[in-house]
């Protein structure tokens, strides 16, 4: 074999392996489940139910580690809290402003034009409070993740015993729906671990089911407003199209 011929040969071998790592990789995970939402297909809507549930679990659970750093207090409305509602879930919050007339930093009550605060001050003492893990923000954590609302639905409930050949890492928890099948997060979903608001059963399926709503909520608030928009172009085209018929047959009846 020629030295060119050698040459093409290793990089064709190296470009299949290449390839093939991220399949390799994929495989490591369950496919996720498909446990059906009220906003999926193209009629789809978000229940409000479900979002202001969602947004309780998200304060009880998750801000303890994770931001939402996109989400504005003037945003909680569109999920059907009223304004008043939204001014007094802010005013639970403390964040820093200034500097003052003496040019100190202070801290203040939230309003409606601020965002959702980070549990941490910065990343360092996010990992270090996680086991050197650094929790992501959870913005857009449901467009970010293939899978969308089915995984992280699928990765809240999935925790497992680990299988007895799995040597677990130090402060690991077995979820075989996560990369790798080991994930620095425990279980942060309890049965009965929130008490809803409107009284709803919190078991674990429901409070997965309306943090995974909410949160597909946060990284597509227009989703609704997309989907309204697409039905009525659909309509028109349709009428479009019927009437570009009938001129079509008025025209070519003269004709013939």
């Amino acid at each position: 074999m020629t030295p060119l011929r050698v040459v093409t040969a290793a990089l064709f071998a190296g470009a299949l392996l290449l390839s093939a790592a991220p399949s390799m990789a994929a495989g490591d995970s369950k496919a996720p489940m498909s446990p059906g939402f009220s906003f999926e297909g193209p009629f789809g809507t978000f229940d409000r139910g479900e979002l202001q549930r969602g947004f309780q679990v998200y304060q009880e659970v998750c801000a303890a580690c994770h931001a939402l750093k996109y989400l504005a207090f003037r945003n909680l409305p569109s999920i059907g809290f009223s304004e008043d509602q939204a001014k007094v879930i802010a005013a639970q919050y403390e964040v820093t402003d200034g500097p003052d007339g003496e040019g100190e930093m202070f801290q203040r009550p939230a309003v409606l034009a601020d965002h959702m605060l980070s549990p941490f001050d910065n990343d360092n003492a996010a990992r270090a409070a996680n086991n050197g893990a650094l929790p992501p923000d959870l913005s857009l954590i449901v467009k970010a993740r293939a899978g969308g609302a089915d995984y992280l639905y699928s990765l809240l409930v999935g925790y497992e015993d680990p299988p007895a050949d799995v040597e677990m890492g130090k402060g690991m928890s077995f979820n075989p729906y996560f990369g790798g099948n080991q994930i620095a997060m425990p279980a942060p979903i309890l049965e009965d671990g929130v008490e809803y608001a409107d009284g709803k059963a919190a078991s674990v399926d429901q409070q997965a089911r309306d943090v995974t709503t909410f949160l597909t909520w946060v990284a597509e608030p227009e989703m609704e407003t997309r989907k309204g928009m697409g039905t009525k172009v659909m309509i028109f085209l349709v009428l479009l199209t019927v009437l570009l018929y009938l001129v079509k047959r008025k025209v070519w009846r003269d004709i013939h």
